[in-house]
């Protein structure tokens, strides 16, 4: 009996995810763009439910603007993004597991499906990407778990830390999840955190080719040798190169 109830919900939580797959196949950059944020204290402490009560949109007015900036650069014309702040929820995502196998991530894949289909509510709507923020006491955590989105589905787990201090930090980590619900991918190596070359290169073409002055935001590092690298400061240090714009759909592979 428990068996069968075990495959039937299975069985529930793929139709929900084929759906979303075939919903999410495209974006249509020329519609308006509504990304639903859900703030979370994830470590249960005072000072991160404070922050959070502090929250509001006008923070996240930077990376509005600079999606809008970069998406004219290759469109001519910029895209309508908004920023939603919705409710706080009390639940965290389903966290990535850190020994990894193909099996154990479609297992939290489908976690973490299962989990953002109970977390909506009628009230929220319909927007493009619902992120997860789960936000950290610096005090408390001195680095963060990797974060984390799914194009397939639109949704992401972002964590951040709870401080004004570091809210520049925390911009380049939310847009960097939010492009990968679009369809962008990494670009640095994995065993290094190094970025590619030249796909992870803001200008690769540059002679003399270091230091680079700016990072390719989907690398996440401004490339100062061929082996060093640091982080940069504020979303206006970073951009998006063709080969991530090619990934979104801002610009065709032929170069239009």
């Amino acid at each position: 009996m428990w068996k069968k109830i075990r495959v039937l919900c299975l069985l529930i939580i793929l139709f929900i995810v084929a759906v979303n797959a075939y919903r999410d196949q495209n974006q249509d950059w020329s519609k308006p763009i509504i990304v639903m944020l859900h703030p979370i204290n994830a470590d249960g402490q005072v000072a991160t439910q404070n922050y959070i009560q502090s929250l509001n949109l006008s923070e996240f007015t930077d990376a509005q603007e600079f999606l809008k900036q970069m998406s004219t650069e290759y469109r001519g014309q910029p895209i309508s993004l908004y920023f939603q702040m919705g409710r706080e929820l009390k639940q965290t995502p389903p966290k990535v597991p850190e020994h990894t196998s193909l099996l154990k991530t479609i297992l939290w894949s489908l976690k973490f499906r299962f989990y953002a289909w109970k977390q909506h509510e009628s009230k929220d709507g319909a927007p493009s990407v619902t992120l997860f923020l789960n936000y950290y006491d610096p005090a408390q955590s001195k680095q963060l778990k990797h974060s984390t989105a799914l194009q397939k589905g639109r949704i992401g787990s972002v964590n951040l830390f709870a401080s004004k201090k570091q809210s520049e930090q925390n911009k380049i980590v939310l847009v960097h999840e939010l492009l990968h619900a679009f369809g962008a991918t990494d670009k640095y190596d994995l065993a290094t955190g190094q970025p590619l070359y030249p796909v992870g290169y803001a200008y690769p073409n540059q002679k003399p080719l270091f230091p680079q002055t700016k990072c390719e935001l989907m690398a996440g590092h401004i490339p100062v040798s061929l082996d060093k690298s640091k982080m940069p400061d504020t979303l206006q240090q970073t951009l998006i190169n063709e080969i991530t714009a090619i990934e979104l759909g801002w610009k065709n592979k032929t170069g239009g």
